[in-house]
């Protein structure tokens, strides 16, 4: 007969299974909700007579959400336990996306700000919990994640306009499909609510003022600001690069498809680059390669802007992009001692980047119409790309924020 031994070790391998499929479904959840909107806001706008500038928010209140609550976030954490916390903001998410897709302008903007909740914590905890269940393979398990997420942000983006147009769904019924996603992501990780240690017993937090002690760490500023930087530019470019492209003389059609290109090509990068900072003692060529390549490209669009230039261009931008947030998403367990403080850090880095990231788009549309010209958008990007060089390379040394 089969080991008392043999069973526990089948347990554990099965238990680990079900992890990696829990943590592989709530990243696939953890973009579409927000890249499915972009496409349609001028569907919803003629829909339900919103303003342009009204509209424009359905894209920031979400990194809003993102900023406020990635703070609370570890809290969560450290009271209920990552995984219990992680299914309510599932439910949250969820909830979220059917209350934004009945077609009432206040309940669009309610489940829009409730999908950014959802996403914030989960986007905080997931860290944490691979940090604590493989922290020998924290790369690997990164990897596999932002993949799934970059997977499942492309087709929120490139789907949206045939669900509305050749499935014949209203746009309604376009943004609310996402709610089956979020659904199959409850069902799956649901195992790890069930009988485990970490929420039977909730961690509690060991001194006073220990969730503070992680701002006065420079280190932990470095990662922080690297995070913002690259957050910024990501959704300064998603936002506003088909104007940029339209301006340099490319079809509005085919600046789409740059866009779409832009996503998709980083897929790759922002996979091999986890598995490839954790075999390194520190990631600093890996930030060298990154910014190399962001100079590489806005200084194509800039000096010499024809189609293959500017399609060799998107290609390095889409591809340091790509490793860059895999890279941010690396070094907050890096740069951790423990899972508790990977949160910790988690919550710092996304609170703070994601208030950046909500300001960029903004930013870049206030310089275009003092300018009226994306030139400057183009400049000012390319020095952002000096400071995520500046503080990547702080970021990469091999230290922990806070002692263990």
């Amino acid at each position: 007969m089969p080991s008392l031994s043999s069973y526990k070790n089948l347990h554990k391998r099965y238990s680990y299974f079900f992890l990696i499929a829990g943590i592989i479904f709530v990243a696939f959840n953890l973009r579409p909700a927000i890249t499915s909107v972009g496409p349609l806001i001028p569907i919803i706008r003629e829909s339900t007579g919103m303003s342009n500038s009204m509209a424009g928010t359905l894209t920031t209140i979400p990194l809003l959400s993102f900023a406020v609550f990635s703070l609370v976030a570890p809290k969560l954490g450290l009271r209920f336990g990552n995984h219990l916390s992680i299914f309510c903001a599932l439910l949250i998410l969820g909830a979220g996306i059917l209350i934004r897709s009945s077609g009432v302008i206040t309940a669009i903007f309610i489940g829009t700000a409730l999908v950014g909740v959802g996403i914030a914590i989960c986007n905080v905890l997931l860290p944490g919990v691979v940090k604590f269940s493989f922290p020998k393979k924290v790369g690997l398990m990164t990897s596999l994640y932002t993949a799934c997420m970059g997977i499942f942000a492309s087709i929120g983006s490139g789907v949206s306009i045939p669900l509305y147009e050749t499935f014949g769904l209203g746009w309604e019924q376009a943004l609310g499909v996402w709610a089956v996603l979020t659904v199959l992501a409850l069902f799956v990780w649901l195992p790890q609510i069930i009988g485990t240690k970490e929420t039977k017993k909730p961690v509690k937090e060991d001194k006073p003022g220990f969730s503070q002690s992680i701002w006065s760490s420079s280190l932990a500023w470095q990662v922080t600001l690297f995070m913002g930087l690259q957050s910024f530019l990501f959704y300064s470019l998603i936002t506003w690069i088909p104007d940029v492209l339209v301006e340099l003389g490319m079809s509005l059609s085919l600046a789409g498809w740059m866009l779409f290109l832009l996503q998709l090509v980083g897929i790759p990068f922002s996979f091999a680059a986890p598995i490839i900072a954790d075999k390194l003692n520190n990631q600093k060529p890996i930030v060298i390669a990154i910014c190399s390549l962001y100079f590489l490209g806005f200084t194509g669009l800039i000096f010499n802007p024809n189609v293959a230039v500017i399609t060799i261009s998107v290609l390095f931008l889409g591809t340091a992009q790509g490793g860059a947030i895999s890279l941010a998403l690396t070094l907050l367990s890096l740069r951790a001692a423990n899972a508790r403080h990977a949160s910790l850090l988690s919550g710092m880095a996304q609170s703070f980047g994601y208030l950046l990231a909500a300001a960029g788009p903004v930013f870049m549309g206030f310089l275009y119409d003092t300018f009226h010209t994306w030139k400057p958008f183009l400049f000012v990007l390319s020095g952002i790309a000096v400071f995520i060089l500046w503080f990547g390379l702080k970021a990469a040394e091999d230290k922990f924020v806070l002692p263990e």
